[in-house]
C-alpha cells in the first residue's frame, strides 16, 4: 500500500518541502511521487478525500496536489474543508479544463489548476511557484497605513481601527499589492499575475469575487467605496493616499 506513507528515494533531500499528493490511481501516484523526490521534494500520498484530510492534519504538508475525482467524493469538498483552517497552497488536478471549472476551483481557495494529461516538469514548476508566492520575502519592518487601516506585511496582519480583520491569504495579498502602488491603477492582468499565476490566462472573474470579499471586510460602501475603487476596463486602485508607517 502506498497511501498514508511518506515516500523516500535514496539521495532525496530529507528537508525538502512536503507535497501531499491526493490521487487514487497508483499508475499516476507512484511515478509522480518519484519524480517529485528527484526534484528535491518529500511526498506523502492519499488515495481518498478522507485520507487527504487525515494526512493534512497529521503531516502539515507544505503544498497539496489535489485530484478532483476521488473514490469517496469530489476533491472540491476537500479543498473547502482544508481552507477553513489553513492557507496551505493547493493545486487542483482535473480532466476538465473549462474556464468555469477553473474559476470555481480558485473561488474555493485553490492557488492553481492543472489539467490532465499534464507534463511532470510543468506541475513541478507550478508547485515551486505557489511555494514562492506562499512564502514571500517582504522588506524588513514594512508596514502600511491609510485612514484607520494598518497592514503589517511581515506578520501578514491587518487592522481597521482596533479591530483585526480576518483576511484569507488571497485577500491579504490583493490588499498588499494595491497598497504598494497606492494611488495608482493596478491592472487586472497585473493583479492576476502577481497574486495568482504569472502564466494565468482566461477569465478574471475570480479577481472580482475576491475584491468584493475584501471590500466587505474593509467596510466599503458599494455605492461610494472609500478604499478600493474600480477603474472600468483597466483595474483597481486604493483611492486614499497610503503611506509607509514610521
Amino acid at each position: 500500500m502506498y497511501e498514508n506513507s511518506v515516500i523516500s528515494l535514496p539521495g532525496a533531500a530529507a528537508g525538502g518541502p512536503l507535497v501531499l499528493l491526493v490521487e487514487d490511481e497508483r499508475s499516476i501516484a507512484e511515478p509522480f511521487s518519484r519524480a517529485l523526490q528527484r526534484a528535491g521534494f518529500r511526498t506523502t500520498v492519499a488515495r481518498t478525500g478522507a485520507e487527504a484530510i487525515s494526512q493534512f492534519a497529521a503531516r502539515a504538508p507544505d503544498v497539496i496536489l489535489l485530484d478532483l475525482a476521488l473514490p469517496d467524493g469530489d476533491g472540491r469538498e476537500v479543498c473547502r474543508r482544508i481552507r477553513r483552517d489553513s492557507g496551505v497552497p493547493i493545486i487542483m488536478v482535473t480532466a476538465s479544463g473549462t474556464v468555469t471549472d477553473r474559476v470555481v476551483g480558485l473561488e474555493l481557495g485553490a492557488d492553481d489548476y492543472v489539467v490532465k494529461p499534464f507534463s511532470t516538469g510543468e506541475v513541478i514548476a507550478r508547485i515551486r511557484a505557489v511555494l514562492r508566492r506562499g512564502h514571500p520575502k517582504p522588506p524588513d519592518g514594512e508596514a502600511l497605513r491609510v485612514q484607520d487601516v494598518r497592514i503589517d506585511s511581515g506578520a501578514r496582519r491587518v487592522w481597521r481601527g482596533d479591530v483585526e480583520l480576518e483576511l484569507t491569504r488571497k485577500e491579504f495579498d490583493l490588499l498588499l499589492r494595491l497598497a504598494r502602488d497606492a494611488g495608482r491603477v493596478v491592472t487586472r492582468e497585473a493583479l492576476m499575475s502577481d497574486v495568482w499565476d504569472m502564466n494565468w490566462f482566461g477569465s478574471t472573474k475570480t479577481l472580482d469575487v475576491h475584491i468584493g470579499w475584501l471590500r466587505r471586510k474593509l467596510g466599503d460602501d458599494p455605492a461610494d467605496p472609500g478604499y478600493i475603487r474600480t477603474v472600468r476596463g483597466i483595474g483597481f486602485c486604493l483611492a486614499a493616499e497610503w503611506e509607509r508607517a514610521q
